[in-house]
């Protein structure tokens, strides 16, 4: 251990970012753990161009770059290997084009080399984050050190699924539950270039395998859960989520029961968690998707999204809104029916937000159409929930854009229904008579009592005096008598005294 000099002793902050400092000396890339005893890595010679060899020499050259690819580098050691570095990056490339361009490639004998090149260049221990509070939304992530290579690597891996010849019936030995678990842990990732890639990969593999699918959905499940229950941290949420924005798509009618237990056990608790920014737009995708197939989920998705809905985070609440009007753009109108209620008394709490975005946001729910068709059909219900708020904003909100869009809304209410908003406006006005006459009478009550209340105090007081003149009184008495008494006793005993001398 290096000795601490003595400007590290004094100042906390020095030694910290000296730590800190040389920590990113030493630390090697999530693919290779660095040791100063380790071998060097194994020398890579330049082979032959595939293009170059003969149709019968392809093959044998093909399995010889394949193993050769198998070598592993440091990417945080900038200085050492570069040659080699190089040259392998050169075969990775020369492989892609080579699975790109040619048909027949993809015999039997080839399909467990790939797999354990790929195996060997993408599975690894992801390692801690090095920013213990990243905010992904704030920081920069950690990019991958040896992404020169591993891009590659991914990029083979596409193309080798994606190639006509490709056999999902020879490959399931070989890309099975073990694969698939070890690549959706690589998820976490916190490099997005990564995280793009597996993406794909896992898409094409859920589209091939068959055998697979079940197996896939059912892990990913469980990321989520752990996500939501136990780590709330995982880099690769969004990334789930497109993937199975997707495969719902293709989900055939009607639904079972799993795939309804996967949106009301994980899809709608997920819009609690804390990083929803970073993946409510395919979230919300997915959800919409569901009622897309199935139209008898919607009071069930409505009242869980109004169950989780903030209290505190008015950002999420305009994420809310947003995801709302998008239900709203598919729900069927026997669908809106039943949850018109609930749905607009929170969209009333939300118009009466002091938070003028989130009161923003639900007044633009007037400017859809459709949904504004909807308002209409069943103004009879909407517009005594929403009157109330609404006539209060237009004379009390503090942000005149606010105001206006609430007059814009009023004078929409007004033209569907006049009649129901003469009354209603009669009956606001009634209310607040009788409030303000509450709230007098209630000041009036108080002034008594404040008024009864100094009576008391001053009867109290001027019993207190009466006392303390009566008790004074009393000890004058007291002492007058006191002294007679002392002068009576004085006078006899000088009497006494002058009767004893006389005689």
């Amino acid at each position: 251990m290096s000795a601490i000099s003595a400007a590290e002793k004094v100042d906390g902050f020095t030694r910290k970012s000296v730590r800190k400092a040389q920590r990113q000396r030493v630390q090697g890339s999530s693919q290779f753990a660095v040791n100063s005893s380790r071998p060097a890595a194994p020398e890579i010679s330049a082979l032959p161009q595939l293009k170059d060899a003969s149709s019968t020499e392809q093959h044998a050259l093909f399995m010889q770059k394949l193993q050769q690819c198998c070598v592993i580098f440091d990417f945080y050691d900038t200085v050492t290997d570069l040659k080699y570095k190089e040259t392998k990056r050169a075969t990775l490339s020369e492989l892609v084009d080579y699975v790109s361009t040619n048909r027949g490639v993809l015999v039997e004998p080839v399909y467990p080399e790939i797999t354990t090149m790929v195996c060997t260049n993408i599975f690894r221990t992801l390692p801690p984050s090095e920013n213990p509070d990243f905010d992904p939304e704030e920081d920069e992530p950690t990019l991958e050190a040896s992404w020169p290579h591993m891009q590659l690597v991914y990029e083979f891996f596409l193309r080798f699924l994606e190639n006509p010849d490709f056999q999902p019936s020879t490959a399931k030995r070989y890309i099975d539950q073990k694969f698939v678990l070890q690549l959706l842990e690589l998820f976490d990732s916190e490099d997005p270039r990564e995280r793009e890639f597996l993406k794909t990969i896992l898409h094409r593999i859920y589209g091939k395998f068959l055998g697979l699918r079940a197996f896939i959905r059912k892990q990913i499940n469980n990321l989520f859960l752990r996500y939501l229950y136990e780590t709330e941290h995982f880099n690769g949420v969004a990334e789930f989520l497109e993937i199975l924005g997707s495969i719902i798509n293709g989900f055939a009618l009607p639904l079972k029961a799993e795939h309804k237990q996967f949106l009301m056990k994980i899809l709608i608790p997920l819009h609690t968690a804390k990083g929803l920014a970073l993946f409510h737009a395919q979230l919300a995708y997915c959800v919409v998707q569901f009622l897309e197939k199935d139209p008898t989920l919607t009071e069930v998705v409505v009242r869980g999204l109004l169950k989780f809905w903030p209290k505190t985070c008015s950002q999420k609440e305009v994420m809310f809104l947003g995801e709302m009007e998008e239900i709203l753009d598919v729900i069927e109108p026997t669908q809106f029916k039943k949850i018109q209620e609930p749905l607009f008394k929170q969209i009333s709490k939300c118009v009466a937000s002091p938070h003028f975005q989130v009161a923003e946001r639900a007044l633009y729910f007037w400017n859809n159409e459709y949904i504004l068709s909807l308002i209409e059909e069943n103004n009879a219900k909407i517009l005594p929930i929403m009157f109330g708020n609404l006539y209060r904003i237009s004379k009390e909100h503090w942000n005149p854009t606010i105001v206006a869009l609430v007059y814009n809304v009023l004078k929409t209410l007004m033209e569907m229904n006049s009649k129901l908003f003469d009354e209603l406006t009669a009956s606001y006005k009634s209310d607040r008579q009788r409030e303000k006459k509450k709230e007098q009478e209630r000041e009036e009550l108080w002034r008594k009592l404040d008024e009864l209340r100094l009576q008391e105090t001053s009867a109290i007081q001027n019993n207190r005096h009466e006392m303390q003149f009566t008790y004074s009184n009393k000890n004058n008495n007291n002492n007058k008598l006191h002294d007679k008494d002392e002068n009576t006793a004085a006078a006899i005993t000088d009497r006494s005294e002058s009767d004893t001398w006389a005689e």
